[in-house]
Order: C-alpha cells, then structure tokens, then sequence
C-alpha cells in the first residue's frame, strides 16, 4: 500500500510558477513509476508528466512540454512538478499516482493522491 498526499498548489498569476510535491509513505517508493495528472471542472483528467521508477526517463504531454518538470527525490520518496508560465489553461486539481511501469494512461496507476487545486488568474 502506498500512500500519496500532494502539496504546493494555489493561486497564481497568468506567467507565474508553482511547485508541486507529491510525499509518498512506505517504503516501497522506489518500485514505483510516479505520474501527475490534471482534472479540470466538466473535463475528463489529463496526462500532465510521468517518470520512471529510478529517475531515468520521463514522459511529459504537450501541453506542458518546455514549461512543466517531473523530477523525484528517492531520499524524501518525494515526486515534484515545477510548472513556470503557467496559464489559465492549466486551472485544475493536480494529482500524482504511482504505477509499477511508467505509462502516460490513468488505468495504469495503482495509487492515487487526493489532489491539489492549481488555479492560474489571468
């Protein structure tokens, strides 16, 4: 069982940036592939970056691509998301899993995290 809790969301400016953590309990964390994904309000959840279980590839969806940065800290079992030049677009909740292969699709992960809200102002 992993237990998942992100952290680092809130209110932004159009332009802005915000780091986003994901603290994964047990330990087990480095079995695992950690992946973020986004809910909007009315929109299904969308692929945002993923990363492999040792760091070494990552995948990330276009609309992120240039401006968001998966990266993992084994040490705090910690996954992270900086987002810069964040858009209105990217208002959403904001949520990591953790699957045992690194995927781009939500039916591949096993453990889910609550959420953070990301709202970017214009």
């Amino acid at each position: 069982q992993v237990q998942l809790v992100e952290s680092g969301g809130g209110l932004v400016q159009a332009g802005g940036s915000l780091r986003l953590s994901c603290a994964a309990s047990g330990r087990t964390f480095s079995r695992y592939a950690m992946g973020w994904f986004r809910q909007a309000p009315g929109k299904e959840r969308e692929f945002v970056a993923a990363i492999s279980t040792n760091g070494g590839s990552t995948y990330d969806a276009d609309s992120g691509k240039g401006r968001f940065t998966i990266s993992r800290d084994p040490a705090k079992n910690t996954v992270y998301l900086q987002m810069h030049s964040l858009k209105p677009e990217d208002t959403a909740v904001y949520h990591c899993a953790a699957a045992t292969l690194i995927a781009r699709l939500a039916h591949d992960y096993v453990y889910w995290g609550q959420g953070t809200q990301v709202t970017v102002s214009s």
